[in-house]
């Protein structure tokens, strides 16, 4: 099938070794990656991985990895934090996907920021997909997806 989503909620799951592949945040450790609070999505084209992302729900916007770090009673944002590709066009869509699955499995969360590097490849990737520049932080970027 075409575009499949896959929600990883552990570290378990044959998915999450591709966790290993993340050129972004390479050290952020797995295990903080899944849990009650954070989700990591791959998108599937027939069979293949062609996407990953990782996502922590959070009260507020965090501006840095220690403010991504902290833990939300009430998450209202989905802070997408590492996202790559294995296929061209594939992290615009699971993008795409991964908002329309957190708007039906979380109606709390009601925004969608990035905490991103401040890079010229980040850049051009959240901008031409749709996402607005929320705000220029020290070292980081938060997009916002509409």
């Amino acid at each position: 099938a075409m575009n499949k989503l896959i929600p990883i909620k552990s570290l378990d799951h044959p998915l999450a070794s591709y966790l290993k592949d993340d050129p972004v945040r390479p050290d952020i450790p797995h295990e903080v990656r899944v849990g009650s609070n954070s989700t990591v999505f791959a998108l599937q084209d027939d069979d293949q991985v062609s996407a990953m992302v990782c996502v922590k729900y959070q009260d507020n916007i965090p501006s840095n990895m220690g403010e991504l770090m902290s833990d939300s009673d009430k998450p209202k944002v989905a802070v997408f934090y590492t996202i790559w590709s294995y296929t061209p066009g594939a992290g615009r869509r699971l993008i795409v996907s991964a908002r329309e699955y957190i708007r039906e499995h979380r109606p709390s969360v009601s925004r969608f920021v990035t905490l991103s590097p401040k890079t010229e490849l980040a850049r051009r990737f959240h901008l031409k997909n749709g996402a607005l520049v929320l705000q220029e932080n020290e070292e980081t970027v938060n997009y916002e997806y509409a």
